[in-house]
């Protein structure tokens, strides 16, 4: 019976973190705000939020960061706040 040979997988390439936007990336900006008009990028993600805000969730999802951490010298501190709200029965 033949013997089989082990082969090796080629070695992924190392991938470089990107530190300066693309073409691509600048126009996306650039368009989106004039898009916004007056409001510019923010403008334009406002109105995105209204009109989807299925995707605006999304977008964010990605964006914001998954953890947040404080500093030594200014910890996160949490805040629990609990509201009583009577609510009367009408006659």
């Amino acid at each position: 019976m033949p013997t089989r040979k082990s082969i090796a997988p080629p070695q992924a390439k190392p991938r470089r973190r990107r530190t300066t936007p693309t073409p691509l990336h600048a126009a996306i900006l650039l368009a989106a705000e004039a898009a916004g008009g007056e409001g510019g990028l923010v403008g334009y993600l406002t109105a995105q939020a209204i009109a989807s805000p299925s995707s605006f969730m999304t977008l964010l999802g990605k964006v914001l960061p998954t953890q947040l951490q404080g500093d030594a010298e200014s910890p996160l501190k949490l805040v629990h706040q609990i509201e009583r709200v009577i609510v009367r029965a009408e006659d």
